[in-house]
């Protein structure tokens, strides 16, 4: 992941995220985490991480998940015989089924008696030829309604993995006009999931979906407003990280991925994906004595932090509350990239757990930004913005043809998006709009002109 970042010089976030993703990918309902008593965690995880358009998302994206297309590619390479003998054998059989029907509604007397058994039996011969489904790890632009069939095809077992953030408008109803968030919901809890087909109707017991996304920061604030998210708890489920983004200041000739690096990051990740594949039952991973209370520090540092009247986390309870889960599900991925081969026989390790906790104190201040940042208002946002301009800037009049030049595009795309932001600066009383003079004659109305506080000049010259 090191190595990822620097070659594409990103933030580790954004590859430690993605990896993490992958990871949930491979080993996603194939194993869970017993952390205490009847408490089990299965160890998929939903997690987006927020950063700006050019961030080169959709690199790390292809380098961190090339493994599990691989691996893809080598399950249908494996099953692919297999699918076309049954298919062979499956049209054959329909074939016979067809040709003795014909025979029985043809036949008359005793001979229709032996006939009809003759037609049945065929027929019960074709329901009992199963043809293997395709192994698919990954979707990526899909519906809600596709992915839960897919998902029911797969074995319960599926992960969205995407450089965009398309599928939550998908999810709020792009195509349908409802929302659909119930595959999204139960497939993070491990709850059942009813798959109605046209025919037939599908029963997957403990849905494990895995979602990775990589979003540009506006979608952050888009989610918050559609319906039912919150509500329903689906936000409450991600993991999220706003990494700073380093665009502007990113070296030109960075060192590559070292092969060595490269190589055994594809053959570990390659190699826990199709051990594990083909696993129905789910490996139980056990918790050490040691990791055992590590975690039960976590969870008594936690539960004061939930206190709506004085805990820190007690406005976002609805992702809190399941933090010390995603905590132990971390741990279960953790220890299985630690041990690809045998990690199913190991408990998990002291250390192991700690790795997990750092990692949800990280996704904790990532929280607490996030949702912050769903709840803010956008002009005040602007406005700090602005703010944050003036005081590096220092001037003393400016236009605001001026101002939109100098700040980033990605804010203020149109001269009318920072008009609301002065507005607020305007009410503050950090800036003070001048009166427009008298026009002379024909042409463009000039730009307005603001004057800015002397205190935004008089504090940045005492730094």
């Amino acid at each position: 992941m090191t190595a990822v970042a620097e070659e594409t010089q990103t933030p580790l976030d954004l590859a430690g995220c993605v990896g993490m993703a992958a990871l949930s990918t491979a080993a996603g309902g194939r194993a869970v985490v017993n952390v205490r008593g009847s408490w089990i965690e299965p160890v998929n995880l939903y997690v987006l991480v927020a950063m700006p358009p050019g961030s080169r998302k959709s690199s790390v994206f292809r380098e961190m998940t090339a493994p599990l297309r691989q691996a893809e590619k080598t399950l249908l390479d494996r099953i692919g015989p297999q699918i076309t003998e049954a298919e062979v054998t499956r049209r054959l059989a329909v074939e016979t089924a067809e040709k003795a029907a014909r025979t029985a509604s043809a036949a008359r007397g005793e001979a229709a008696t032996e006939a009809i058994a003759e037609a049945q039996s065929t027929a019960l011969a074709v329901e009992g030829i199963r043809v293997p489904v395709k192994p698919r790890l990954v979707a990526d632009d899909i519906t809600p309604e596709t992915a839960a069939s897919l998902l029911a095809e797969q074995g319960g077992r599926l992960a969205v993995l995407s450089a965009e953030g398309g599928i939550f408008a998908t999810l709020a109803g792009r195509y349908s006009g409802t929302p659909n968030l119930d595959l999204f919901l139960k497939g993070h809890a491990g709850d059942t999931l009813i798959v109605d087909r046209r025919g037939r109707t599908e029963q997957v017991d403990s849905a494990a979906l895995t979602l990775g996304l990589a979003v540009q920061p506006e979608i952050v604030a888009d989610i918050a407003g559609m319906p039912g998210f919150r509500g329903k708890g689906l936000l409450g489920r991600i993991l999220y990280s706003l990494p700073t983004s380093n665009i502007g200041y990113r070296r030109i000739d960075p060192d590559p991925v070292p092969a060595e690096v490269a190589e055994r990051y594809q053959h570990n990740l390659q190699k826990l994906v199709i051990g594990m594949h083909e696993w129905d039952d789910p490996a139980r991973l056990l918790l050490s004595p040691e990791a055992a209370e590590v975690f039960a520090e976590q969870r008594r540092r936690t539960e004061p932090r939930l206190r709506p009247d004085s805990g820190d986390l007690g406005h976002i309870a609805d992702w809190a509350g399941k933090f010390d889960g995603a905590v132990a599900r971390m741990a279960g991925l953790i220890h299985l990239a630690t041990h690809v081969d045998d990690g199913w026989r190991r408990p998990i390790s002291a250390d192991t757990m700690t790795a997990a906790v750092e990692l949800g104190a990280y996704f904790t201040a990532h929280a607490l930004a996030t949702f912050d940042a769903m709840g803010a208002d956008p002009d005040m946002e602007g406005a700090r913005t602005v703010h944050a301009w003036l005081q590096r800037t220092r001037p003393e009049r400016f236009t605001v043809r001026e101002a939109f030049t100098a700040l980033p595009r990605s804010r203020f795309r149109k001269v009318g998006e920072l008009e609301p932001a002065l507005e607020v600066l305007d009410q503050l009383g950090w800036i003070r709009r001048q009166p427009e003079p008298p026009r002379t004659g024909p042409g463009r109305r000039p730009s307005p002109i603001y004057a800015v506080h002397p205190l935004i000049t008089t504090r940045a010259s005492h730094r």
